[in-house]
């Protein structure tokens, strides 16, 4: 599957795509998706020449651009979902850790067939780092499965949680704010245009006034706002998020949403002339957490979700604020009957990532052999994270997760015969929750109010482009 190298990698083009200084054209479609592009986006991850992975990248970008399905902002659904004109539906946000062209593969059959059109696909700053996958090859891979299923649509691309770390952020708030700024511009670069910003972590619930508690948090998400909007390309508003309570933390109250708002208002208005466009959604605290919580057999226990808050704060940020509502986070290993309330209650987006990572780790097509040796380097890797009382079983469901990215290769060479039936169920999981959600049929919707822009950053320099600048500079920067 490897290329030799960038020449070798421009013969295997020839016939099916052309390149050029303005993009990728495509002379044969039906060739791309046959093989080409199964070959471009195992380059993409496993070259170890980093130009021929940035070519393979910048071909996947340009020939999804070239076929119909252009990384976008969902903006202007959410847009309308605050001015009333759309709704009735909760965007599935899915966090594919591993194996991420097989998912996004079976999430984008599943659209296909349902006709959904409001789907994001996100990755969050803490699993770019465990899963060894930093923004340009995940936006590649995800944009790659698009081209292989064809879809023709707007693929939404986020930065889930881009999260400041507390314990950085109170011995080096300077360098902690830098990082993130660096993994948004990263990000956008490559092709993320929907941003996540969680600044929640940094919450203080020990001041006496909610405004107080509130904001160290909401002046850091209005300026990351303001950081963000300089970076968009010329067209694009960029979806951004923002967040009120840290998942697995405090419940969230319509009061807290109030003070932050009023607080992130203010302090906006202050930023660049004071004419940026605010947060499109609010993510909120609602009791559960994030992989949710093991029993000592290791099954997740069941919690309590106050959908009350997801409704009457859903309420308040679109009436009051024009924003699309509230999200919910850490859903996915919530119990199948409750899905369907998500969209009863307009919860505008659910974060869902455990649930598949369950799905496919504890399948009984999962090679035994591959499980042993996850389990044994989380017990070689992970030891200091075990806690007193908790079981093993426990303890290796709270850190297999980190065996993504040390086991990268093994796990996308897995046989088709292993491959299959995981996928297979893994669709179907897709299937069951876009339905729950009331996501399928909505592509017209989507459509309606999406209308992706062409961005496309210089071809790198082995394309005759300017080389280093192609992940690093956006369109009208």
């Amino acid at each position: 599957m490897l290329f030799s190298g960038i020449d070798d990698l421009k013969t295997a083009l020839r016939g099916t795509l052309s390149l050029g200084k303005d993009g990728v054209k495509v002379d044969d479609e039906a060739a791309l998706r046959r093989e080409l592009i199964d070959r471009l986006v195992w380059n993409a991850v496993f070259h170890k020449e980093e130009a021929v992975r940035e070519l393979a990248r910048w071909v996947i970008r340009g020939a999804a651009l070239a076929t119909g399905a252009p990384s976008a902002s969902i903006q202007g659904l959410y847009d309308a979902m605050g001015r009333g004109e759309a709704g009735g539906f909760t965007t599935p946000a899915l966090n594919l850790r591993g194996l991420t062209y097989d998912a996004a593969r079976a999430a984008f059959r599943a659209a296909l067939r349902n006709q959904v059109g409001a789907l994001v696909l996100e990755l969050a700053r803490s699993e770019m780092g465990y899963t060894f996958q930093r923004p340009g090859e995940y936006a590649a891979v995800v944009l790659a499965a698009a081209v292989k299923e064809g879809w023709k649509h707007p693929v939404f691309i986020q930065g889930d949680h881009f999260q400041f770390a507390i314990k950085k952020w109170k011995s080096d708030p300077a360098g902690e704010r830098k990082a993130i700024e660096d993994l948004t511009r990263e990000a956008i670069a490559a092709g993320f245009l929907n941003i996540d910003i969680d600044s929640s972590t940094l919450v203080d619930l020990s001041f006496p006034t909610l405004r107080e508690q509130q904001k160290v948090n909401f002046e850091q998400a209005a300026e990351l706002t303001a950081f963000i909007r300089k970076l968009e390309p010329r067209g694009v508003s960029i979806s951004v998020g923002g967040e009120i309570g840290e998942v697995g933390k405090k419940n969230s109250t319509p009061e807290e949403f109030s003070a932050y708002m009023e607080g992130y208002r203010e302090h906006l208005a202050r930023q660049d002339g004071g004419s940026l466009r605010g947060i499109s959604k609010i993510s909120i605290q609602t009791g559960t957490s994030h992989g949710g919580v093991p029993g000592p057999d290791g099954k997740v226990v069941e919690v309590k979700l106050d959908f009350g808050a997801l409704e009457v704060i859903g309420e308040l940020a679109r009436k009051k604020y024009g924003m699309s509502g509230a999200v919910q986070h850490g859903a996915s290993t919530l119990p199948e009957e409750l899905f369907h309330k998500f969209p009863e209650c307009v919860t505008s987006e659910i974060h869902l990532a455990t649930g598949f990572q369950n799905l496919m780790f504890d399948h009984q097509a999962w090679p035994e052999e591959l499980r042993e040796r996850q389990n044994a380097w989380c017990k070689a890797n992970c030891a200091d994270e075990a806690k007193a009382g908790e079981t093993e079983e426990q303890f290796l469901y709270k850190t297999r997760k980190k065996t993504y990215g040390p086991f990268k290769l093994d796990m996308w060479q897995l046989p088709p015969q292993v491959k299959g039936p995981i996928f297979q169920d893994l669709e179907r999981k897709f299937e069951f929750l876009m339905k729950q959600l009331k996501v399928a049929g909505t592509r017209q919707v989507t459509d309606r109010f999406v209308k992706p822009v062409a961005v496309l950053p210089p071809p790198p320099r082995a394309a005759g482009g300017s080389g280093g600048e192609a992940y690093e500079q956006v369109e009208g920067e």
